[in-house]
């Protein structure tokens, strides 16, 4: 019984931690949603890219493109994202 239990609570942490590896990935509309809480302007978000040169463990960086522009975002956890229009 008790090798049953400990074989439960293994398969759930292993499925907790799939759940939140793929939390972490932003998609392009909770990108865009955050440029618009900071004043961008972003109508509609064509594709979000991850720029795996210019992110660090800590801060992932993307490249999020709209109709109407090109931004590069970094995002560091419990803060705002820095935000650079690129076109």
């Amino acid at each position: 019984m008790r090798t049953i239990c400990v074989v439960a609570v293994q398969l759930l942490i292993i499925a907790a931690t799939g759940q939140s590896v793929s939390a972490q990935q932003p998609t392009k509309d909770l990108l865009a949603a955050q440029l618009r809480d900071q004043g961008y302007r972003c109508t509609s978000p064509l594709s979000a890219t991850k720029d795996a040169r210019r992110s660090r463990a800590d801060e992932a960086v993307w490249v999020l493109r709209c109709t109407n522009a090109t931004y590069r975002l970094r995002l560091v956890p419990d803060m705002a994202a820095r935000v650079q229009r690129l076109k």
